[in-house]
Protein backbone atom coordinates (compact mmCIF):
# COMPACT_ATOMS: atom_id res chain seq x y z
CA UNK A 1 0.00 0.00 0.00
CA UNK A 2 1.43 3.38 -1.47
CA UNK A 3 2.03 6.00 1.69
CA UNK A 4 3.53 9.15 2.23
CA UNK A 5 3.56 9.82 5.97
CA UNK A 6 4.76 13.50 7.33
CA UNK A 7 5.83 14.43 10.60
CA UNK A 8 7.23 17.62 12.40
CA UNK A 9 4.11 20.30 12.38
CA UNK A 10 3.51 22.15 15.62
CA UNK A 11 3.18 25.81 16.79
CA UNK A 12 5.52 28.32 16.66
CA UNK A 13 5.97 32.20 17.06
CA UNK A 14 6.70 34.38 13.92
CA UNK A 15 10.25 34.33 13.63
CA UNK A 16 10.88 30.83 14.76
CA UNK A 17 11.81 27.73 13.03
CA UNK A 18 9.75 24.17 11.88
CA UNK A 19 11.45 21.40 10.52
CA UNK A 20 8.93 18.74 8.49
CA UNK A 21 9.41 15.37 7.14
CA UNK A 22 7.69 13.27 4.74
CA UNK A 23 8.85 9.80 3.91
CA UNK A 24 7.28 7.43 1.11
CA UNK A 25 6.88 3.25 1.70
CA UNK A 26 4.96 1.02 0.43
CA UNK A 27 3.81 0.42 -3.62
CA UNK A 28 5.73 3.77 -4.64
CA UNK A 29 7.75 3.30 -7.46
CA UNK A 30 9.83 5.57 -9.82
CA UNK A 31 9.66 8.42 -7.54
CA UNK A 32 10.45 11.48 -9.67
CA UNK A 33 9.66 14.73 -7.74
CA UNK A 34 8.39 15.45 -4.28
CA UNK A 35 7.20 18.65 -2.32
CA UNK A 36 5.02 20.70 -0.22
CA UNK A 37 2.00 22.19 -0.81
CA UNK A 38 0.04 23.81 1.58
CA UNK A 39 -3.52 24.84 2.37
CA UNK A 40 -4.71 27.13 4.78
CA UNK A 41 -8.23 28.07 6.63
CA UNK A 42 -10.80 28.89 3.81
CA UNK A 43 -8.31 28.83 1.09
CA UNK A 44 -7.15 26.82 -1.82
CA UNK A 45 -4.36 24.59 -1.54
CA UNK A 46 -1.11 26.03 -2.97
CA UNK A 47 2.59 25.36 -3.88
CA UNK A 48 4.99 25.86 -1.39
CA UNK A 49 8.67 23.63 -2.99
CA UNK A 50 9.34 20.97 -4.87
CA UNK A 51 12.53 19.04 -5.72
CA UNK A 52 13.40 16.77 -8.70
CA UNK A 53 15.21 13.34 -8.02
CA UNK A 54 18.40 14.75 -9.25
CA UNK A 55 17.89 17.79 -6.75
CA UNK A 56 16.79 20.66 -8.50
CA UNK A 57 14.39 22.65 -6.90
CA UNK A 58 11.46 25.34 -6.90
CA UNK A 59 10.10 27.72 -4.44
CA UNK A 60 7.25 29.82 -3.97
CA UNK A 61 7.72 33.51 -4.35
CA UNK A 62 6.61 33.88 -0.71
CA UNK A 63 8.85 30.96 0.82
CA UNK A 64 12.21 31.95 -1.36
CA UNK A 65 15.35 32.52 1.05
CA UNK A 66 13.28 31.08 4.01
CA UNK A 67 12.36 27.26 3.23
CA UNK A 68 14.99 24.75 2.06
CA UNK A 69 13.93 21.35 0.26
CA UNK A 70 16.25 18.56 0.53
CA UNK A 71 16.33 14.72 -0.25
CA UNK A 72 17.32 11.44 0.33
CA UNK A 73 16.23 8.80 -2.45
CA UNK A 74 17.21 6.21 -1.26
CA UNK A 75 15.19 6.56 1.78
CA UNK A 76 12.64 7.60 -0.22
CA UNK A 77 12.57 10.87 2.26
CA UNK A 78 12.11 14.65 2.08
CA UNK A 79 12.78 17.52 4.73
CA UNK A 80 11.71 20.91 4.70
CA UNK A 81 13.31 23.30 6.97
CA UNK A 82 11.22 26.44 7.43
CA UNK A 83 13.13 29.87 9.35
CA UNK A 84 11.73 32.88 9.71
CA UNK A 85 8.13 32.02 9.98
CA UNK A 86 5.66 34.48 9.77
CA UNK A 87 1.89 34.16 10.52
CA UNK A 88 0.77 34.07 6.77
CA UNK A 89 2.53 30.88 6.74
CA UNK A 90 -0.13 28.86 9.00
CA UNK A 91 -1.84 25.88 7.33
CA UNK A 92 -2.00 22.44 6.66
CA UNK A 93 1.27 20.81 4.76
CA UNK A 94 0.39 18.30 2.34
CA UNK A 95 3.51 16.02 0.59
CA UNK A 96 3.46 14.90 -2.38
CA UNK A 97 5.15 12.50 -4.47
CA UNK A 98 5.04 12.11 -8.37
CA UNK A 99 5.54 7.99 -9.89
CA UNK A 100 7.18 8.15 -13.07
CA UNK A 101 6.07 4.00 -12.94
CA UNK A 102 2.11 4.73 -12.98
CA UNK A 103 2.15 8.77 -13.75
CA UNK A 104 0.03 8.88 -10.04
CA UNK A 105 0.31 11.96 -7.51
CA UNK A 106 0.70 10.59 -3.85
CA UNK A 107 -0.73 12.73 -1.03
CA UNK A 108 -0.24 12.13 2.68
CA UNK A 109 -2.86 13.09 5.23
CA UNK A 110 -0.94 16.38 6.15
CA UNK A 111 0.85 17.83 9.40
CA UNK A 112 -0.54 21.26 10.69
CA UNK A 113 1.75 24.62 11.05
CA UNK A 114 0.62 27.34 13.30
CA UNK A 115 2.90 30.41 13.64
CA UNK A 116 1.46 32.88 16.10
CA UNK A 117 2.32 36.65 15.89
Amino acid sequence: QAQLVESGGGLVQAGGSLRLSCTASGSIFLINAMGWFRQAPGKQREFVTAISRGGSTNYADSVKGRFTISRDNVKNRIDLQMNSLKPEDTGVYYCTAHSAFNEVDYWGQGTQVTVSS
